[in-house]
């Protein structure tokens, strides 16, 4: 018998480690495979069976379920079926996210299996212009939330002129409602590390970091075996798999502040240094850690690369919409029925992905409205619900797909709330090196409770003051919370009126 069971942390959250220690100990001939999170977070724990060669679904599994695996599977009081074979798993388009609970994540013969290492080898036959032009061409993006041309980005530091260039991976995922990052980190380690290896082949890099947030301990201990193991098959070291290009990496750990997550606070700490904003000019890709040429992308956007390089930039493109390609992600949480990762091609309405995917809210009632894009993105009322989901199409709406991530909200959530929420988080997470972000955002919570408390005229006064922050505020988190904020007022002035006459009542 051969089953699996997710290390995922949501899952070790769930009991997933108990659940493995009792099984061991009720079937000890089994072989029990700890591999990543296959996304459905409400059926977590969730175990599977391998059934003359096809894995069936448990779940949610507790360890009073266990014993039952010794009768007739198919009644199992938590059968599911096959797993692939689930609506969750039919509808999705799984090129990143592809091997993620698939395989053993510290196998890397079952990662060469599933088609990992080809696109280090084809990048290896290629120029590093040819890497970048591959880049380029595939319409990869920044997935941290800027959305910024990887390919772009990688032709800077290219080109940029330095005895040392580094890459970097933003793995500091601090939004309230993303777990993609770790998810991938946790599952598919190797796909990061080969990704990041293409990377500095492309650029000149010899050296790479991965920025990991202290909050994230098993992604930690996956990643830290999985460099070694990288670096024991050839992967990483002086001669990767045998060429003239050297690169090798190794893990950093945060100490958990918010803004790490914006590129050169990160670089900041990583150098020992305070973890505040700088100023820009000049660029990562210029002068960044150390002063070198550095390039930094989020977890997913390398992560992605070597899917590229093993089917191509065109089969990549092919998916989205306009200048949104590929695929994304979606971390669906909040008050969800069905909360977890889906991973699609661009370009699907929210409102299907609230109302089909997600399935509505766990409360049963009407979803009032959907936060995209972690603490600092818009709230969007389902009167917007037919925008499709694409970099474009929801700046045009003033929203932002950030981290994609979506909070689902029902009809009792007061809007009002969650605006101060939002100020509240700027003003807690704030470096302080701006004026607008470090004063603005603590002016911005008394403005609302003065707001809450009856006083409308105070309205205008948020507003003038949303516009100060998005303009003047050195990096996203004092220039992005006017997003919530000014979502909420615009789509939802009956929470902020009704509020104002009760309290003048």
């Amino acid at each position: 018998m051969k089953m699996y069971l997710p290390l995922d942390s949501a899952a070790v959250a769930l009991g997933a480690d108990e659940i493995a220690a009792a099984i061991a100990a009720r079937f000890p001939e089994a072989t029990l495979v700890r591999n990543g999170s296959r996304g459905m977070v409400w059926l977590e724990p969730l175990l599977e069976v391998e059934i003359d060669g096809v894995r069936h679904g448990f779940g949610p599994f507790e360890t009073t379920d266990i014993d039952a695996l010794a009768g007739d599977l198919a009644n199992h009081p938590k059968a599911l079926g096959p797993v692939d074979d689930l609506p969750w798993m039919q509808r999705q388009t799984r090129l990143t996210f592809a091997r993620v609970g698939v395989i053993d994540p510290l196998s890397l013969e079952d990662y060469r299996a599933h088609g990992g290492v080809t696109g280090l080898e084809r990048a290896l036959s290629m120029s590093p212009a040819e890497i970048v032009t591959e880049t380029t061409t595939s319409g990869l993006r920044g997935r941290g939330g800027a959305g910024f041309p990887t390919g772009i980005k990688w032709k800077t530091v290219m080109e940029a002129q330095a005895d040392q260039k580094y890459i970097v991976c933003n793995a500091d995922e601090g939004d309230s409602g993303t777990f993609a990052d770790r998810m991938l980190m946790e599952g598919d380690p190797f796909t990061l590390i080969e990704g990041m290896a293409i990377a500095g082949i492309a650029t000149g890099a010899t050296k790479g970091y991965v920025y990991l947030r202290s909050e994230y301990p098993i992604a930690i201990e996956v990643m830290n075996k999985a460099v070694a193991i990288a670096r024991q098959h050839g992967l990483l070291g002086a001669s990767i798999l045998g060429s003239a290009h050297a690169f090798d990496m190794e893990i950093r750990v945060g100490a958990g502040a918010y803004v790490c997550g914006e590129e050169t606070s990160l670089l900041n700490s990583m150098e020992g240094k305070r973890g505040v904003v700088r100023a820009k000019p000049p660029l990562p890709a210029l002068e960044g850690f150390m002063g070198k040429p550095t390039v930094v992308n989020n977890v997913i956007s390398l992560a992605t690369v070597p899917v590229i390089f093993e089917r191509g930039a065109k089969f990549y493109q092919d998916f989205g919409l306009g200048r949104s390609r590929g695929t994304i992600p979606l971390q669906i949480a909040g008050n969800v029925k069905h909360g977890g990762l889906f991973e699609i091609a661009f370009g699907l309405p929210l409102g299907e992905i609230v109302d089909d995917i997600a399935g509505g809210t766990a409360s049963g009632r009407p979803v009032k409205a959907v936060q995209v894009g972690g603490p600092l993105g818009a709230y969007f009322p389902r009167a917007l619900f037919d925008t499709p989901f694409g970099y474009e199409e929801f700046t045009g709406k003033k929203g932002l797909i950030g981290h994609a991530g979506l909070t689902l909200f029902d009809d009792q959530q007061d809007m009002l709330k969650m605006a101060r929420f939002a100020m509240e988080f700027c003003a807690i997470e704030s470096c302080g090196k701006c004026t607008p972000c470090r004063i603005g955002s603590v002016r911005g919570v008394e403005t609302v409770d003065r707001i809450a408390q009856g006083d409308a005229s105070a309205i205008p006064l948020l507003t003038d003051l949303c516009e100060t922050m998005k303009d003047g505020s050195l990096c996203a988190l004092g220039g992005f919370t006017p997003y919530p904020v000014m979502s909420a007022l615009t789509h939802f002035p009956d929470d902020f009126a009704t509020t104002a006459q009760e309290a003048a009542e």
